[in-house]
Formats: C-alpha cells, structure tokens, sequence
C-alpha cells in the first residue's frame, strides 16, 4: 500500500489546512508523528473569496451603500476599509438604506424561486438559506428535521399564538453525487416537506420550504446577497473550511453554526453577540460516539417527535424514508448509529433557532448585527489568503503590471 499523504508529509517543505481549527485538526491528530518530526512544516492558510465577485458584482445594491458609507470604493481591492462600517452600525441612515438593499435582493430571491419552483414566498419573511454540496456532514439532514419540529409546534398552536411567529423561507439548494444514495434521500425528503407545508392553508406565508434545482454559481450570485440567515452546520471537526460561510458573511448575512471550519473566525471577527452558535465542540465529537456505541445516549424527545412524524407518512409515501432514517438508529455500524450526530446536536440546535427568531423581531438589532458582518468580512478576501501563499510557502514576488 501507497500512503500518498505520509509521502507527501515527508517530501514537501509546507503542509497546511485551510482554517485555524482544520490546521490543528492536521497538525495534532491526523499527522500527530510528521508533526512532531517536521514541526517547522505545519502551519494555517485560512480560505478567503474574492470580494470583486461576491460582494461587488452578486450585490451591487449593497455594495452601493457601503461605498457611499465609507466615501470610497477601494474596499474592493482593500477590504480592511470595510471596518469603516463598523463606528457607523447603528446609524439609522445607514440602515434605512443597508434594509432597502436586502428587500431589493430579495425580491430578486423571490421571484427566482417562482419561476424555479413554483412558490411564491414573501419578501417580509426571514429568508434562510443553505446552499452547498449535499452531505451527510454538513448536515442538511439536520435542518430539514428541525423545519418539520418547527411545522409540528405551528400546527399545535391556535390561530393566536401562530400570528406571533416569525415568518421563514427556507431554501436549500445543492448537488448530490450520482451515486451518493443519503444525499439524495435527504433531498426527496426536503422536497416531500416542501409539498406538505407550502400547500397548508393554515401556515400560510409564516412557512415556506424550498430546494432550488440545478444549483450552480450563478444561482448563488442571486441567492446569497438575499440571505439574512445562513445554516453553516457540520459537525464540529469535519469541515476543513467552508468559503460559502464568508461570502453569506461580506453580504450581511448572520450565520447560525457549529464552531467548524472558518465558523470559528468568522465568529472571533463579528463578536459572539452577531454568530448564532449550537452543538458540542470537536473535543467532544469522539466521546459522543463512544457513548452511542455504548447504547447510552439517550435522544432528546423533540427529535424522537421529528422521526415519528417522518416515518408516519405525513411526507412523501409510507417507509419512503425508512434506509435514511435508519442511519439515525442503533447504536454503531456501517450506516448506523448516527455518525454526524444529528441527534446529540438536535436539542441545542432548534433552541439556538428559537434565539434567531426572537432577533429577527428586532430589526434595529439584526441590522446593527448584518451592518457588523460585512465590516468584519476583510480578513476572508481571497487576496489575503494568496498573498500568504505566495510569501510564506511559495516563494514569490509579484509581478507588477506596466
């Protein structure tokens, strides 16, 4: 056998992860022994995007606004001007137009959806978006599951209670691999909710559920500028990076995550007041699924709710979802035992959900908070990431232009 890793450990002079927390995930675990042989090679290249195309070019409302801010339009080339956006957070003005901005994208949002999927959903409500490839690790599973927990509790409450609810539109969109048979369950399973809930007259617009198809990067140019809430929920330690958290972050979106990948910067950028934060830490992962295997853990009984109203039949035909609830049963086992652990995270998940909800009521807060994600974005612009490349691993200088 062939360790390609282990020879490439020995014969590179650099080896790096692509976020602080992946890095120490390398460094300490995957190749604890190169590590201590060769610590001089180990060191942290956090991903970034490029802000010409995710902010300048997907949102020229916004981008408008924050230029007329800060008096310049250098922040293109030179993010770090964007903290100018931060003194200015709860300036009225600024969030008049910073509001209007949104609404502009999301009415674009909006009518994408219809003539993608044929729903039509209200730009009054929150709209909340996960878009990345499909996967048991980054668990659309997840959300998809806390949806049908927040559709049981509205079908449970009078006509009273369900008039305090804050409005969401989620939208999942993605690509599942050909043969990648739980990513594609998980999707007829977005699409079964979508069917039941978006045509119940007594939820109305306070719900809609929708998987945009055939989702590419030019889709994401129309969705993420209209996002306010963006699920960047992977299982503590098993995303190396993510760039979508960052771009959803430069356009003022407010991320509910894990601390996985860039979560864990982006949260040190914005302040812990501005990151929705759930689940256990990647310390913990390990002794979660021991304890699982031990048959001890015991699930939280909102998530037996949610498995029960699946394998009723209420979404989609009766046992249509049985192999892909079966992952979250038994105790160990190839495609058992809930690996990703939906089922720990589940309780912490759909409280942190209620906190978003209850911040979204406060507009002037959740604008202060959109305003200080795009003003703390800077350090995630892929000209950052390249230039380190370029001076600490490669080795070369730039080449002006004449």
């Amino acid at each position: 056998m062939v360790r390609m890793a282990n020879l490439c450990c020995i014969a590179g002079h650099a080896i790096n992860g692509v976020a602080a927390i992946h890095s120490e995930i390398v460094r300490t675990f995957t190749f604890k022994d190169f590590a201590e042989l060769f610590p001089e090679k180990f060191q942290n290249k956090t991903n970034g995007v490029p802000p010409r195309r995710w902010l300048m070019f997907a949102n020229p409302q916004l981008s408008g606004v924050i230029t007329e801010a800060i008096g310049t339009d250098e922040w293109v080339t030179d993010t770090a001007l964007l903290e100018k956006l931060g003194p200015m957070a709860k300036d009225p003005a600024l969030h008049k137009k910073w509001i209007a901005a949104k609404q502009e994208r999301k009415k674009l949002c909006a009518d994408l959806i219809l003539s993608s999927t044929g729903v039509k959903v209200s730009t009054d409500a929150m709209f909340d978006i996960q878009i990345k490839r499909i996967h048991e690790y980054k668990r659309q599973l997840l959300n998809i599951m806390g949806i049908i927990h927040r559709y049981n509790e509205m079908k449970a409450m009078t006509a009273e209670e369900r008039a305090l609810v804050t409005p969401r539109v989620c939208v999942f969109g993605g690509k599942a691999y050909a043969t990648y048979l739980q990513a594609k369950r998980i999707v007829r399973l977005v699409t079964a909710v979508g069917d039941v809930i978006n045509n119940d007259p007594e939820i109305g617009d306070l719900l809609k559920v929708v998987f945009v198809p055939d989702y590419n990067v030019s889709l994401a140019e129309t969705l993420i500028p209209a996002s306010e809430l963006s699920q960047h929920i992977s299982t503590a330690g098993t995303e190396a990076s993510g760039t979508s958290n960052m771009k959803f972050q430069m356009n003022g979106c407010l991320i509910i995550g894990t601390l996985d990948g860039a979560n864990v910067e982006i949260r040190e950028c914005v302040g812990d007041e501005n990151f929705f934060l759930f689940g256990i830490e990647e310390p913990e992962v390990e002794p979660a699924r021991a304890e699982r295997a031990a048959g001890k853990f015991v699930p939280d009984v909102r998530f037996t709710a949610v498995m029960d109203t699946i394998k009723s039949g209420m979404f989609g035909r009766e046992g249509e979802f049985d192999e892909l609830l079966a992952s979250l049963e038994g105790n160990e086992g190839f495609g058992r035992g809930d690996y990703f652990l939906v089922a720990k995270d589940f309780g912490s998940y759909i409280e942190c959900q209620a906190k978003v909800d209850a911040a979204y009521k406060d507009q002037v807060a959740w604008t202060e908070s959109s305003i200080i994600s795009t003003a703390f974005s800077g350090k995630f612009n892929s000209d950052r990431t390249i230039d380190q490349y370029a001076t600490q691993i490669w080795d070369i200088k730039p080449l002006p232009v004449p």
